[in-house]
């Protein structure tokens, strides 16, 4: 799974998210779920991320750790 140096980290850069890219957090948690190419690896879904919407690594990297962090929450249930 996802590496992100702390759970207090992770939600300051969650945070920071709409301000820095226009959208909230779940829009794009459903861009990863709807519109992302069906890619197993973490740093492959970061760098669709990057590449696709111009994200910076942070921000991309955060995003792919809370749709992981949500995805196996559902699971679970």
């Amino acid at each position: 799974m996802s590496q992100v140096l702390s759970e207090k980290t992770h939600r300051n850069m969650l945070a920071r998210i709409p301000h820095c890219t226009g959208r909230e957090i779940s829009d794009w948690l459903r861009t990863v779920e709807e519109e992302g190419p069906s890619l197993f690896r973490f740093e492959e879904k970061v760098s669709w991320l990057r590449h696709e919407y111009d994200l910076a690594y942070g921000h991309a990297k955060a995003i792919v750790h809370e749709y992981d962090l949500r995805r196996a929450a559902r699971n679970l249930r």
